[in-house]
């Protein structure tokens, strides 16, 4: 059975931008972000291939991919049938920064 896995990094990615939206706007909009990013990731149980190849990453060799939520890409990778969320990118930001991860 497929699991999704946060990876460390990722979840302080998630908190730090929950984090933000808690300073700059509110609790409830911070909430509704975190949970929608969140939530997003559950049709990767059943097709863990729907995402898009993240073209940035392809030098690493690990089949990364990514969904997108908002201004969020949610980055991911597929190994021995476990989907791991690896990252949590703000769109916004130069493709160049999301190679910090590994």
């Amino acid at each position: 059975m497929r699991q999704i896995i946060w990876t460390n990094f990722a979840i302080s990615e998630l908190k730090n931008i929950y984090l933000y939206y808690r300073m700059v706007a509110s609790d409830k909009v911070a909430d509704k972000i975190r949970k929608s990013v969140f939530n997003s990731t559950r049709p990767l149980i059943k097709d863990p291939l729907i995402g898009v190849i993240e073209e940035n990453l392809k030098d690493l060799k690990q089949g990364h991919r990514y969904l997108v939520e908002g201004n969020y890409k949610i980055i991911y990778k597929v190994f021995q049938n476990n989907i791991y969320i690896t990252d949590i990118f703000d769109c916004r930001q130069n493709p160049q920064k999301m190679k910090r991860q590994d």
